[in-house]
């Protein structure tokens, strides 16, 4: 992806920075001093480091294959991610993913959606700070069909009729398609019938005949490795340089000028060149520390990141998340791409209802009085994670438990739901979420949450404690 060469809104608040705190300032920063703000600054630009990483390892194709696509291209994935899927972490297996990733430098594109019928979806678009700041679907435009331009930041010009401007804070933009399908052979021949009809072109091609570019690949991108893995051995030197760089095609938002000016102050700014080994050395000897430190703060924010209620951590903080930075990159951490709380809601537990460590060693059961299941518009889950948030593998390749399940209900009304590593039994098979033997962690999927009593969104609706099996 190239950066472009003049964005105003990025050079508007990198000049106010960059007035207030010269170049010469870096001397006055002591050891400590860039320590705090390196970890500061680091915690900032994680969401956009990331996003990077995540939109190279997905575009870095010829053509649509798999889970990637080259940029400006759809991902219309054919069925559910299984435990060999490493791009993102706490990956979805509710709904077939629709994504592309866009450059929205040269020119808008535009997203043209057909007739969903009762068919729920949402598309949300996320900027490069990971923030969404559009979501076209069932809830908020309705099922009809639909067109979109998506533009950039300063971007003026004239759109066809009938098409929706949606103006993206940053020229980098994820559409993070989601389409419900229930799993099935012929459910999933239905709803691939309606995803080939969503329609992704610059705007320049709109209303003519058009064939994709093929993609590059560039054989110096790590397609292997994790992308959490990848951000994380970052040195502070190469961390800082790429955030320097991205920020001049992503701008920081206006409310984000008190810390671009603490950017400035350890010489790091919006589209200049970054060099560690240039800055004084004091400087340098601190930012050094700053990775570490800040992913000990993203990472011990879980308990601080929500609610906690039965054990459920749960947080209706995100997806738009002002200047609460520490917030935002721990969403980025556990999971990328999540959706403003009207549309998804994601408790998530580490800790049973005696406070102990989820493993396979143990039996579990969650359950839900009769009439208590998750208040829902759309649809709900559990999904099983490994304790690094992926999908652990079984025999079944089942990774949530749900309605769809064909859950077995109790004779009063009440549903129980078996979370450990051996089956418990056939009769109970379509109840069980499969475990690994080790540690593990697992998370609600509540789509289009209720908002009047009960609602998890006003806590009128709390999630049941899981609680162990005595042995």
């Amino acid at each position: 992806m190239k950066f472009a060469r003049s964005r105003l809104a990025a050079l508007a608040v990198a000049a106010a920075a960059l007035s207030a705190a010269p170049a010469e300032a870096q001397d006055k920063v002591s050891e400590k001093e860039a320590a705090d703000l390196g970890a500061e600054a680091y915690v900032y630009g994680y969401p956009l480091v990331t996003m990077e990483y995540t939109r190279r390892v997905m575009t870095n194709v010829t053509e649509p294959k798999g889970t990637h696509a080259p940029m400006g291209r759809f991902v219309r994935m054919r069925e559910y991610p299984d435990a060999k899927f490493r791009d993102i972490t706490a990956p979805n297996a509710d709904t077939l993913y629709s994504t592309a990733w866009l450059d929205l430098a040269a020119e808008p594109y535009v997203l043209s959606l057909p007739d969903m019928g009762d068919r729920y979806f949402l598309m949300p678009m996320l900027d490069g700070w990971t923030n969404v700041f559009e979501v076209p679907g069932t809830r908020t435009t309705g099922n009809k069909a639909q067109a979109f331009a998506i533009t950039g930041p300063g971007w003026a010009g004239k759109l066809p009729e009938g098409v929706k401007q949606l103006k993206a804070p940053t020229n980098t933009v994820w559409i993070l398609g989601r389409t419900y399908c229930t799993g099935t052979p012929e459910d999933y021949k239905a709803c691939h019938a309606v995803m080939d009809k969503y329609d992704l072109r610059p705007l320049s091609a709109v209303g003519k005949p058009y064939t994709p570019p093929a993609g590059k690949v560039d054989p110096a991108i790590d397609t292997k490795t994790a992308v959490r893995e990848q951000v994380d051995t970052l040195d502070a030197g190469a961390y800082f340089k790429l955030l320097a760089a991205l920020m001049q095609d992503n701008p920081a938002a206006k409310e984000d000028a008190p810390m671009v000016e603490k950017l400035a102050k350890l010489g790091i700014a919006p589209g200049k060149d970054f060099d560690i080994s240039k800055v004084d050395p004091a400087v340098a000897k601190g930012l050094a520390a700053a990775p570490r430190a800040a992913q000990a703060k993203i990472t011990g924010h879980f308990k601080a990141g929500g609610t906690l209620a039965n054990g459920w951590m749960f947080s209706t903080r995100a997806g738009v998340y002002g200047t609460d930075y520490l917030q935002r990159a721990f969403i980025t951490a556990i999971g990328l791409g999540a959706n403003r709380p009207q549309d998804a809601v994601y408790p998530t537990s580490t800790e049973d209802a005696v406070g102990a460590k989820y493993t396979g060693a143990n039996k579990y059961v969650v359950h839900f009085d009769k009439g208590r299941t998750p208040p829902v518009n759309a649809f709900w889950s559990v999904t099983m994670y490994d304790a690094g948030y992926f999908f652990v593998d079984n025999p079944l390749n089942k990774y949530t438990v749900s309605p769809r399940n064909d859950l077995k209900y109790n004779a009063d009304g009440s549903l129980d739901l078996y979370v450990q590593h051996e089956s418990p039994g056939k009769d109970k098979e379509a109840n069980w979420l499969p475990a690994p033997k080790g540690e593990f962690v697992l998370m609600m999927r509540l789509y289009w949450p209720k908002e009047k009593d009960p609602s998890i969104i006003d806590g009128t609706w709390k999630p049941p404690a899981v609680t162990p099996v005595a042995k």
